[in-house]
């Protein structure tokens, strides 16, 4: 606003270009663009390098940090020197409270095919493990929980910065035209960091996680206002108008690009999102699958996550990411109490969790879906007091299902304690570069202008994991 002495100035070249390339222009194209490709059913994504073998990325986030020697990488030294002072040099922990080493609590069993072992705590999961890429080798360059979990999900251990989701949707749309390109459901637990890990950081607003609750209703305000359609729609009419009129005259502005196309993306989900998140139309065969008739409630509540999160794949939305449930207690991060903490925790998404991977095989979904099983880092082989286990970045596991990923396969590996990745390390940016190939983009020349560099989520590090690609 002036004082009516000025003459607003015209747009320069590079503003025009930046604003064609990187606002409200561009988030029009790239929905025309899917819906071209959706309705030419074209197997491309519509910004990719190259061919994708992924479409979409389901991430099942284990908030706390699981542990690596009581999951997915047996470690018989630990029994066998269980209470004993552990024999190599530790480093520093969280809470600097080192006790003797400390044997798991489960037994591993050899599963499927491929024989690869797996925990008790893991029956169903480890039912599915011939579908599994397991990597044993995973490092963290963080010990505490804000940053590390800023850094799996972000690149980066400080807040602020894009989320894997916000990268992968600016970087290819979504083919979801009612809903968000990345959705967050939550199943009862916020992590450490808050909703900075699903934030857009620097790029443009409109690629943010939306927070959709697992139980109740989904999103606030969900429910049309009072009022006929009609008279909905000349509201939105009016406060697009207002919003556009506003954008002309500041100039490029992402918070009014923004507010345009989330009103207009609100209003098309206070259809889709009902529709959505009612799951009356499913079998009853699909919900005992995924452990709706189980007792325990937080298996409820994760076993819907896990449906919707289907729904959501099936509906073009490209990024999904799930949060774990309460179950009363802390979550995968027990200081103490490992064995009833841990068993509460994999009671809780076990079922659910392979329920998802065979439902999505069964549909021919899960050649097109990468499912991401990760915690910020994992915990000690020695004791923290008598019965828990610390925190752990040098050496833990995580796998990764289906979407170009080969099934029944070990990558990399950890001491003999479990401490520390001695084989084929595995960094953060490395699987984030992986997840980008995936979905057929260059980590590389996946990038965004600002502060005076090229950014991009795997910063200046990042290299594809090849061994496990499919």
């Amino acid at each position: 606003m002036h004082c009516g002495r000025f003459i607003d100035r015209g747009l320069t070249r590079r503003e025009l270009l930046s604003r064609s390339a990187n606002g409200f222009g561009a988030l029009a194209l790239a929905t025309l663009l899917n819906e071209q490709a959706s309705a030419a059913g074209g197997a491309s994504l519509p910004r990719a390098h190259f061919p994708a073998k992924a479409r979409n990325v389901i991430f099942l986030f284990m908030d706390g940090g699981p542990s690596q020697v009581d999951t997915f990488d047996p470690k018989p030294r630990l029994t066998r020197e269980h209470g004993k002072p552990i024999s190599v040099k530790t480093h520093p922990t969280q809470f600097n409270n080192v006790g003797a080493v400390l044997g798991s609590p489960w037994k591993f069993r050899p599963r499927g095919a491929s024989g690869i072992p797996v925990s008790d705590l893991f029956p169903h999961v480890g039912a599915r493990v011939d579908d599994l890429a397991i990597i044993r080798s995973m490092v963290s360059n963080f010990s505490e929980h804000t940053a590390a979990n800023y850094f799996l999900h972000t690149g980066s251990g400080l807040q602020g910065r894009p989320s894997q989701g916000a990268w992968a949707t600016y970087g290819l749309g979504s083919e979801s035209r009612d809903l968000p390109g990345f959705v967050v459901l939550n199943g009862g637990l916020i992590p450490p960091g808050g909703i900075d890990c699903f934030n857009s950081g620097f790029l443009p607003a409109a690629y943010q996680g939306s927070v959709f609750k697992a139980t109740g209703a989904p999103v606030a305000n969900i429910a049309p206002a009072e009022g006929s359609a009609e008279l909905q729609k000349r509201k939105l009419e009016l406060v697009r108008a207002l919003d556009q009129g506003m954008l002309g005259r500041v100039g490029n502005h992402d918070a009014i690009e923004a507010a345009i196309a989330n009103g207009e993306l609100a209003f098309r989900m206070q259809t889709a999102v009902p529709d959505l998140m009612d799951t009356r139309g499913e079998s009853a065969a699909t919900l005992r699958l995924y452990g709706f008739d189980d007792p325990y409630l937080p298996t409820q509540i994760y076993a819907r996550e896990c449906l919707i999160a289907r729904r959501l794949v099936e509906r073009g939305v490209r990024f999904v990411e799930l949060l774990c449930p309460s179950v009363g207690g802390d979550r995968w991060d027990q200081h103490s109490g490992l064995k009833s903490g841990h068993q509460n925790n994999a009671r809780a998404v076990d079922q659910p969790i392979a329920g998802l991977l065979t439902d999505l095989k069964a549909r021919g979904l899960l050649e097109t879906t990468l499912v991401v099983w990760a915690g910020e880092f994992g915990r000690t082989p020695m004791a923290q007091g008598t019965d828990g286990r610390d925190h752990n970045p040098f050496g833990f596991t995580i796998w990764l299902a289906g979407g170009g990923v080969k099934g029944g396969v070990i990558h990399g590996a950890t001491d003999d304690y479990g401490y520390h990745a001695i084989e084929d390390k595995v960094q953060i940016h490395d699987l984030h570069a992986t997840m980008l190939h995936l979905l057929g983009v260059d980590h590389k020349r996946l990038v965004y202008r600002f502060g005076g560099r090229d950014m991009r989520l795997t910063d200046v590090h990042g290299e594809i994991i090849t061994p496990i690609l499919a």
